[in-house]
């Protein structure tokens, strides 16, 4: 069973940084390497929203306007990893962060990890 497992978040003070990670078991690298891969946020009581993406082999990025210039989206194919590095983090960024691998009809979602932004 194809799994990716969230890493990373937790409690932090308003202008500060957490690095979130994705790590996928049970495919190989080169299969990783063919996904399109996303970070997913949903904060309590609001909808789901892609956060950022970056794609699956020119590694072309895109970010929410909310998280620009202020998030950045990476990953690592041989480690078969995902990351997310957050900067200036906002009270706003308050939420649960998932990764996501998409390709064609192949949706996987991680379970989720809380990110908290408060003083």
């Amino acid at each position: 069973q194809v799994q990716f497992v969230e890493s990373g978040g937790g409690l932090v003070q308003p202008g500060g940084s957490l690095r979130l990670s994705c790590v996928a078991s049970k495919l190989t690298f080169s299969t990783f390497s063919s996904y399109q891969m996303n970070w997913y946020r949903q904060a309590p009581g609001k909808e789901r929203e892609l956060v950022a993406s970056i794609s699956s082999f020119d590694l072309v990025t895109n970010y929410a306007d909310s998280v620009k210039g202020r998030f950045t989206i990476s990953r690592d194919n041989i480690k078969k990893t995902l990351y997310l590095q957050m900067n200036s983090l906002k009270s706003e960024d308050t939420a649960v962060y998932y990764c996501n691998a998409h390709r064609s009809l192949d949706d996987y979602w991680g379970q989720g990890i809380q990110v908290t932004v408060s003083s």
